[in-house]
């Protein structure tokens, strides 16, 4: 795994060129150790997060184990990326690339206020500015504009902007200002204003993934369902919201004239299991498997919540993530989906291309 400290610092420049570096924006789903670092109660800093991680430990990952960025990495060959704000993030180890992600953090300024302190979307995007001036002082500026450019970025943001404002509760500031369909065309509006920010910064390959079934995570049906059925307005936002992305996306590749922006069809990726979770090996893709409460979906997972003894057969780790898992079919998609859930091509194809360049 520490094949990087194999390199002295006189080979960084070669390393530069050979690996590929890979870097991580958005929020809980992707955030890989960052809110450790901040006075927040959006952590995953304590047992049993992490209890099938390599390390057995809680990481940050909101996750039992691996979560997606961890997977992408093990699928293109290189290292997990360290948080952005690890104190190991140094030296060779800032060529394998970073995660900025953040738990609770939307597209909008104003989502995940009640979690205080997290790294908002344009923090994270200031702070990729900063890690290229580091990686400057390293390599020097073309090099650390190659590595940039030829980048893996992952970009997952949206389903907060649902769940953690907009719906938060009821009546909310945003409700009263918007109607659904309107607050979803804004927020396409301000997540392009987002991307475009992240391709001045140098980022030409980004995988961005829509939301998944915002309605159908246990949280949701605990509050909301009363035969285990999805809830209905968080699907109806997310059925909004998800084909605007990808619309708006084609917008910018073809003002771009490229494809810079890929789309990850999460909903479908996970409405494959949610519909039929005994073909995916799962027991259950109503109940998580870590939480209190009906569907386990209340409040966090905690040391004192229910804990089932076997993950791999849970498609939610707790009532909002995936288990490693479902990360894991998840990822498979990404690497080798069809045009229904990857557009308009999966990482495999985008690395192929890549490589013939």
């Amino acid at each position: 795994m520490a094949f990087c400290l194999l390199f002295t610092l006189g080979n960084v420049g070669h390393q530069a060129e050979a690996a590929r570096a890979f870097f991580v924006f958005g929020d809980s789903l992707v955030d890989n150790g960052n809110n450790n670092y901040l006075a927040t109660t959006a952590r995953a800093d304590a047992y049993p997060y992490g209890i099938d991680h390599p390390t057995h430990r809680a990481t940050g990952r909101f996750s039992n184990g691996l979560n997606i960025p961890d997977l992408i990495s093990e699928q293109i060959g290189s290292e997990p990326t360290l948080p952005y704000l690890s104190p190991e993030l140094t030296g060779q180890r800032l060529l394998v690339g970073a995660n900025f992600a953040s738990a609770g953090i939307g597209i909008l300024n104003d989502t995940g206020v009640q979690f205080v302190n997290i790294i908002r979307i344009y923090q994270q995007l200031e702070y990729f500015r900063q890690y290229q001036e580091r990686v400057s002082a390293l390599i020097g500026p073309q090099q650390t504009q190659l590595l940039v450019n030829q980048a893996l970025v992952l970009m997952t943001l949206g389903g907060n902007d649902f769940v953690n404002n907009y719906y938060l509760v009821p009546f909310s500031a945003r409700s009263r200002q918007f109607a659904l369909p309107d607050y979803v065309v804004y927020i396409i509006s301000e997540y392009r204003k987002i991307l475009m920010r992240l391709h001045e910064l140098g980022a030409r390959r980004v995988l961005v993934t829509g939301t998944g079934p915002l309605g159908c995570v246990p949280a949701e049906l605990a509050q909301h369902s009363r035969a285990g059925e999805c809830a209905v307005e968080l699907q109806r936002a997310a059925a909004l919201f998800n084909p605007q992305l990808v619309q708006m996306l084609n917008q910018v590749n073809n003002q771009l004239g490229s494809t810079v922006f890929v789309a990850v069809n999460a909903i479908e990726m996970h409405m494959d299991w949610i519909g039929n979770p005994q073909a995916f090996g799962f027991v259950t893709s109503k109940v998580a498997c870590c939480g209190q409460g009906p569907y386990n979906g209340i409040g966090l997972c905690t040391v004192a919540s229910n804990l089932c003894p076997n993950r791999d057969i849970y498609a939610f780790w707790d009532p909002f993530h995936p288990s490693e898992r479902a990360n894991r079919l998840i990822v498979q998609h990404i690497m080798t989906g069809s045009t229904k859930y990857m557009h308009p091509m999966n990482l495999s194809t985008i690395m192929e291309l890549d490589s013939s360049v």
